[in-house]
């Protein structure tokens, strides 16, 4: 098991990560502009599931190939901010739509679809690679032999308790913005269309996203 300690040390270490808004909190008040609060929350429990997948990729030394290999790491990467830009491009196309969504749910947003976008965009968040494979490693105690996998999957867990109340507040945050605005479908589609101005420059950025190597 993971000491006190070293469970505390990487707990404030992950805090002061979490807090920091990066892609994962951008991503979230971007769908919760366009979408409001029930998609922020399922976007930020994919998000958590993607992040962990990285947890267990690194876990049982995935996430190091990923890390050290710049061609996977920069495919992952691509493929992440590809599809915040698409996210972004189809916010903006149905902004005009939000009115109605507000009033009777938006069919082509159900809790599936929200928590896959949340997924993919968990799972390609250099950041979260970065810090999984190079910083979770250092609070693991090996001298646990086989204990090692359970620590780094305890560890994980920790990091995403922290950033799902993180997250969360965020969204609740920026969905309450977007309920300012709903009395007027004007305002309410500009809301949408800022929303997915901000994921398509979430996905250029994530993509100008760059490595040491």
């Amino acid at each position: 098991m993971v000491s006190a300690d070293r469970l505390l040390a990487f707990a404030a270490m992950s805090f002061v990560l979490i807090v920091v808004p990066g892609p994962s909190v951008l991503f979230v008040i971007g769908r919760a502009l366009a979408h409001g609060r029930q998609t922020a929350l399922t976007t930020v429990a994919g998000n958590a599931l993607g992040a962990y997948m990285l947890v267990v990729a690194v876990a049982f030394g995935v996430g190091t190939v990923v890390e050290h290999s710049v061609v996977a790491f920069t495919a992952l990467k691509l493929a992440g901010a590809a599809y915040l830009i698409y996210l972004g491009v189809t916010a903006i196309r149905h902004r005009g739509e939000l009115q109605a969504n507000l009033d009777g749910g938006d069919p082509r947003h159900g809790v599936s679809r929200t928590l896959w976008d949340g997924f993919a965009v968990g799972v390609a968040n250099p950041k979260t690679i970065v810090f999984f494979a190079a910083v979770l490693p250092q609070f693991v105690d090996r001298g646990n032999g086989h204990g090692v996998i359970v620590q780094i999957l305890i560890l994980g867990l920790v990091f995403n308790l922290i950033a799902i109340a993180s997250d969360s507040v965020w969204g609740l945050v920026a969905a309450t913005a977007r309920s300012w605005f709903a009395h007027s479908p004007r305002r309410l589609a500009m809301v949408g269309g800022v929303g997915g101005l901000a994921m398509i420059g979430l996905g250029v950025t994530v993509a100008a996203t760059g490595r040491k190597d």
